[in-house]
């Protein structure tokens, strides 16, 4: 990714990114987006108003993360990203400050010029504000997302107008914890369906005293699945745009639709700056009439007539992160997964690991 950004005045920027991702022998699997984008415009947009404006605007070619990213996020962590072809405004006073946005998801396409459209719309309002819990962040938000040339359950053709109406907080209580939750309500339709559709994330955090920085984490995630895929009520949560990377476990085989998640957590820094992170995850589907969606919210397993267990499986993560210069920095990770009984009856039931080892290097000009 090559970044260019020019700034005439205080009040006015543009910056340009162009992307060239290519597959080198990639054999398994698909070697289309998002492995591989060729040459093309990623981001380019004009920044009107400064951080410090009370309306300021975003026009052209960007991306879109609010919050965790669990509904909308730029996905950096593959090879091409996301982004969007959008005019957004934002809007700030003491205390709060609101994103509008209308937005159409630009498709990766390696043969020619990347381009938004194909009858996908998304529009919202995300705001947030610290004023109205003590020691804690309220974000509300809505979203509109529309999409056209869908099968709904009664198998007619249509198209899905899903409003989305959500609220995250995150804050701190006494005894060194701090939570977070958000919860997200869907209604809409597509063609002659409704939706009825919701999720939640509670999540507490504990860091106690001492020596090692040790810190235990409890979370539970939630969101509906579909109990008959043929009556016209579509109740499978849709996870929208989201960033999905180690939202519900490392391995990223479980996304944020028809699914209970319990996740236990433990890190710790035996050495200075080397935290260690240790997480636990345990998935049971919320309706064994609906499938099972990796992170990227595609559906990858299911038993026809429903599944004679709900429990997916269980996961064990570990991950390590150290720096080694003041430049150059090294991370490390694996994940185990542990297939239940679902798994066993709908695919061949193997185990699946995922390790990896990452390093970053940050070049003296973005210091």
């Amino acid at each position: 990714r090559l970044s260019a950004t020019i700034t005439p005045s205080k009040s006015l920027s543009f910056q340009a990114q162009d992307q060239d991702a290519r597959v080198a022998k990639k054999e398994v699997g698909p070697t289309a987006a998002p492995f591989r984008g060729p040459f093309d415009l990623r981001l380019g947009f004009s920044d009107i108003g400064d951080a410090k404006a009370p309306v300021a605007a975003r026009l052209g070619r960007q991306e879109l993360a609010f919050c965790e990213q669990r509904l909308l996020g730029h996905v950096a962590w593959v090879n091409t990203g996301r982004s969007w072809d959008a005019a957004r405004m934002i809007l700030r006073a003491k205390g709060w400050q609101a994103d509008v946005f209308g937005a159409s998801l630009v498709r990766s396409l390696p043969d020619e010029f990347d381009k938004s459209g194909n009858g996908n719309r998304l529009a919202g309002v995300y705001a947030a504000s610290a004023n109205v819990i003590p020691q804690a962040a309220v974000e509300p938000y809505v979203f509109w997302r529309r999409d056209v040339n869908l099968r709904s359950e009664l198998g007619t053709v249509g198209t899905l107008s899903q409003t989305t109406v959500g609220t995250r907080v995150a804050g701190k209580l006494p005894a060194r914890l701090d939570y977070g939750v958000e919860m997200a309500l869907q209604r809409g339709g597509l063609a002659a369906d409704s939706l009825n559709t919701w999720a939640g994330h509670w999540q507490i955090r504990e860091s106690l005293p001492g020596a090692g920085a040790i810190k235990l984490t409890s979370e539970y995630n939630f969101a509906t699945g579909d109990d008959n895929p043929t009556d016209g009520v579509r109740q499978t949560f849709d996870q929208l745009y989201p960033t999905g990377h180690d939202k519900l476990g490392l391995g990223d085989q479980v996304g944020w639709r028809n699914i209970h998640h319990l996740r236990e957590g433990f890190e710790f820094s035996p050495f200075k700056a080397t935290p260690i992170s240790l997480n636990y995850h345990t998935w049971w589907l919320a309706e064994k009439t609906d499938g099972l969606y990796a992170s990227s919210g595609t559906q990858i397993a299911r038993v026809a007539g429903g599944a004679g267990s709900a429990h997916v499986g269980q996961e064990i993560d570990v991950q390590i992160t150290r720096p080694l210069t003041q430049q150059l920095q090294l991370a490390a990770g694996y994940a185990h997964m542990f297939t239940g009984a679902f798994l066993e009856q709908a695919t061949p039931g193997a185990s699946y690991s995922y390790p990896y080892v990452m390093v970053t290097y940050v070049f003296l000009a973005e210091r």
